[in-house]
This record gives C-alpha cells, sequence and structure tokens, in this order.
C-alpha cells in the first residue's frame, strides 16, 4: 500500500515539474510578473526592452530643469548639464533574473512570491561632482549684508517700510546635499529647491517696523502769522526732525539735530529773544519746532531728559508746555522709554506744523491722559515800557519795536483717567518767564539843545507820556541854565546802549539767543 501511494506523489510532482519546465521554458527571455522598476510594470519585457525603457528615463531626467533659489535670486540649468548618468547598470539584468534563474524550485518559489506582493527597483543616478559643485558655488554671487530697515511717511499718510531683510551667506555643503538627495526620488520633470544659507538679521527687521503702526502721541501748532523768514526755519528745522526712528533706549536731541543755525544750513533771519528783547537771528522760530515736538513726546509718555521754558512768554501755546532752544545753553531731549522702536513724523505747510510718534502701543485701552497749564502767577505789563533814544534819527521819529511781555509762571499738570475717572495728578514742569518791556525808539537829532535836553530827560526817566508831549508841543521854556545842561544831557543820561541790557530776575547772560 506504502509502495502504491509513494509512487503516485513521484507521479504527481512529476507532472508538476513537468509543467513548470515548460512555462519556464517559454518565459525565460522576458521580465517576470509583478516587478516594477519606479512606477512602470516592466512585467513581460525582454531585457533589452527593459534597457530601453531605462534609458529613456535618463533621458527625460537630464533634459529636466534644476533651479536652486537663494533669497530672490535662482540660477538654473539641466541635469545632463550636471553630469547626470546611469548608476546601477545591472538593474535591468538583476530584476530579469527573478523566478528565472536557479533550479526549478527556487525559480517556482520567486514565481509565487511575485505573484502575492510585487517587487519594486529604483534607478539610481550619479551626477559630475565637479559640475555640480561649481553649479551650487554659482549662487554664492547671491551673497548679501542685511539691509537696515527704514520708515517713511506716504502720500496716503500711513507709516510705509522699506529694507529690514536678512543678509544671506550660502551653505554650500548643506546645499549640495540637497541637490543630490533629489537623485534618489526625484522623477522627470522641472524642480526648485531652496539653497542652504546662513542669516544675518539686521538690527531693523522688517516684521518689527510694521508693528510700528500706532499714533502714540501728536501735536499741532499754528505759524500762519509768522513772517516769510520764521516760516522757512520752521519748516527747515522741521525737515531736519522729520523722519528719526529712534531705537529702545535710544536718546534724542534737537539741538544736535537743528543746527547750526546758519545760512548755509538753510536758515533766515527772523525774530528771537535775547538779553530781555526781539532781535533778528538766524534760526529765529525753531523753538517752536522743538515746542510742538515737546508736546508730542508728552502724550506719547517717552522720557524728558532735558526741557527749558522761554525767557519769556509765547504765543503758540500755553505756558509750561514750551521747549526753548539755545544753542550750548537750552536743549529739548528725549530718551525712547517704550519697547519698541518709535518713529518721527513731521510736518510743516500752510501755517500748520505737526509731529506725530508712531509706535506699538502697550498702554492700557482704558487709560487716557491730558495736561493742564495753571498760571501760578503773573505781572501787568501795560506799565512795563522801555524808551531808547536813536542818536541816527531826527526828532520826530517815533517807533515802536517790541510789545510788552507779561512776566509769569506756571506749572504743567498730567492727568491719568481710567475709565474716564481721574486717578493720579503728576506735576510735569515750573516755568518761570521774565517780563519785558514794551520798547520805543525815539529820535533826538535836533538843532534845538532845549528839545534835545527835554527829550533825553524823559527817555532817561522812561517818561512816555512826557516824551508824546514833547514831540506834539515842544518845550514851552527853557532857561540859560537848563540849555547849558542839555548840551551835557547825552553823557549825563542813560545811554540807548546802556539801556538795552535791562537788569531782570534771575540775569540772563547777554548772549544768549532763544530762538522763540
Amino acid at each position: 500500500m506504502r509502495k502504491k501511494i509513494t509512487t503516485g506523489v513521484l507521479a504527481v510532482l512529476a507532472c508538476i515539474l513537468c509543467s513548470m519546465t515548460t512555462v519556464f521554458a517559454e518565459e525565460q527571455n522576458v521580465i517576470s510578473d509583478g516587478v516594477y522598476i519606479g512606477d512602470m510594470d516592466v512585467s513581460g519585457m525582454t531585457v533589452e526592452e527593459a534597457k530601453a525603457y531605462v534609458k529613456s528615463e535618463v533621458q527625460k531626467l537630464g533634459s529636466s530643469e534644476i533651479t536652486i533659489q537663494m533669497g530672490d535670486d535662482q540660477v538654473t540649468t539641466t541635469w545632463k548639464d550636471l553630469g547626470l548618468k546611469w548608476k546601477n547598470t545591472d538593474l535591468v539584468e538583476e530584476i530579469s533574473q527573478l523566478g528565472t534563474t536557479g533550479n526549478i524550485v527556487r525559480r517556482y518559489k520567486e514565481q509565487k512570491d511575485l505573484q502575492n506582493q510585487s517587487s519594486r527597483y529604483e534607478i539610481e543616478y550619479s551626477l559630475d561632482e565637479e559640475a555640480e559643485k561649481a553649479f551650487v558655488d554659482s549662487c554664492a554671487q547671491f551673497n548679501s549684508e542685511p539691509v537696515e530697515g527704514s520708515c517713511y511717511m506716504g502720500d496716503d499718510g500711513m507709516l510705509h517700510v522699506e529694507g529690514g531683510t536678512d543678509g544671506l551667506t550660502l551653505d554650500a555643503d548643506a546645499t549640495l546635499d540637497t541637490l543630490q538627495d533629489q537623485l534618489e526620488t526625484f522623477t522627470a520633470g522641472d524642480i526648485v529647491i531652496e539653497a542652504a544659507v546662513d542669516r544675518t538679521s539686521p538690527v531693523l527687521t522688517a516684521e518689527m517696523l510694521e508693528q510700528m503702526d500706532d499714533v502714540l502721541g501728536s501735536a499741532t501748532t499754528d505759524y500762519s502769522a509768522s513772517s516769510w523768514g520764521r516760516a522757512q526755519n520752521i519748516q527747515n528745522g522741521t525737515a531736519k526732525i522729520n523722519g528719526t526712528l529712534l531705537m529702545p533706549g535710544e536718546s534724542f536731541s534737537v539741538t544736535a539735530a537743528v543746527t547750526p543755525f546758519t545760512a548755509d544750513n538753510g536758515y533766515e533771519l527772523a525774530p528771537s529773544y535775547e538779553a530781555g528783547q526781539v532781535v533778528d537771528s538766524y534760526g529765529g522760530g525753531i523753538c517752536q519746532v522743538s515746542t510742538t515736538l515737546y508736546n508730542a513726546v508728552l502724550k506719547a509718555e517717552l522720557q524728558v531728559d532735558s526741557r527749558s521754558n522761554h525767557t519769556m512768554i509765547v504765543n503758540y501755546v500755553d505756558p509750561s508746555k514750551d521747549a526753548a532752544i539755545a544753542e550750548g545753553i537750552m536743549d529739548f531731549a528725549f530718551t525712547n522709554t517704550s519697547e519698541y522702536p518709535v518713529y518721527i513724523a513731521g510736518s510743516a505747510y500752510s501755517g500748520t506744523l505737526n509731529f506725530t510718534i508712531f509706535g506699538v502701543e502697550t498702554r492700557p485701552s482704558n487709560r487716557s491722559i491730558e495736561f493742564v497749564s495753571e498760571t501760578t502767577g503773573q505781572t501787568d505789563p501795560s506799565t512795563n515800557i522801555k524808551l531808547v533814544a536813536k542818536t541816527d534819527q531826527n526828532v520826530g521819529y517815533f517807533a515802536q519795536v517790541q510789545s510788552a511781555h507779561q512776566g509769569l509762571s506756571a506749572v504743567l499738570w498730567k492727568n491719568i483717567y481710567y475709565d474716564g475717572v481721574l486717578s493720579e495728578t503728576i506735576q510735569v514742569n515750573s516755568s518761570n518767564y521774565q517780563a519785558s518791556p514794551a520798547i520805543y525808539e525815539i529820535g533826538v537829532v535836533t538843532d534845538n539843545q532845549a528839545l534835545a535836553s527835554a527829550l533825553y530827560s524823559a527817555i532817561g526817566q522812561n517818561d512816555l507820556q512826557q516824551v508824546q508831549n514833547l514831540l506834539a508841543n515842544g518845550v514851552q521854556q527853557q532857561s540859560e541854565t537848563q540849555a547849558t545842561e542839555a548840551t551835557e544831557a547825552p553823557s549825563q543820561t542813560t545811554t540807548p546802549a546802556d539801556q538795552s541790557q535791562p537788569m531782570v530776575d534771575p540775569p540772563e547772560p547777554e548772549d544768549i539767543t532763544v530762538l522763540q
């Protein structure tokens, strides 16, 4: 019985082997089923057909473009120009042997395995090392230094940013690795890769500056009544401050920004305060520029480092809201104490002067502030006059060359509110303004010695009414002794030069020129 079964099994195996031999004989010249090169099913292809397919893939890839992008720049070439070659040239021979070589059992097993699960093989490529290195190195032409950001006010009244870009330095080795990695998974078609770079960021990045769209403080004053020269000075000084960008912790000096006060620096002659009088000097009016900026800085709540009031009161802001400039003596300076940069935009046009400070608002939205000027003392300017003898003008010449300025003391208060409710009041500054007289010039040149004597006497006593009577009616009676005294009057009476320096409290150095 056992012998009969064994004989039967052998017979069956013989039939199977005979059948397999017939199949292998028919398919020994083609690739077995379930074999892929990449995404291509090469089952049933001859070795020559499979090789032809691979070569066509290499050719298609060779004509594809490869682009390296570095920042806004790029370089492009083809894989063929990089020396593209088929690296694993034994691939087709290898896959052609699956299920077709070895003993019958091995071939049968491989055929069954391929029926259950296909096998995928990839074409491997190589490049000319010198060519690919030269291609990558060509990107070094795009190496760049960081570009600091800057701001400008556009015609739309909005703050615009330019620059603020990173400096780029090519990392050639890392870029070369990226290029070679593409060959392992790449199929035909154009591609773009990013160059590997080392970045150097600027101090002022575009992202940082683009945050500065909040108005921290703004102030406006009117200069429409100014003379042409004074208006020019205001516009010139404003232009020198406009566009200033201050980093956190950076300080700004108005005097440093706008000096020197010379014609070569764009300034004209205009009224200024000097030794208690109004005189013409280069830069007259620049104090209105610093004053307007001072009020914007107060509203922005930046740190005020230096501020002085004028020697005499000004009329374009309330008392204690001014900031005087006198080169080498008085300055308005402040520091950006916020966490972000601030940008100062200034404009002076058609009699309106404005400064606006842009930055990043970090103060609570329910918090508000106001500044209140309080006058704490003042003098009556109506009786404050000064008469000046003009030795180059004939009797009859009479002119008021300066109005009286009121002496005044004031305090500036800062009120802080939360949800409209006063929370705190802080004293910002205190100011004392000198009284200055109304100045009248009187011509004293005449052949009438009695009249000249009487005029000098009235001028010396600051008796405006007597001067007006003498000019209107002349001298009614004059004795010989008085006439003699009249001839000596000029040397005995205070001269115009002496009178030009009135005593004030406190006295000011004679060389201080405050530019209003």
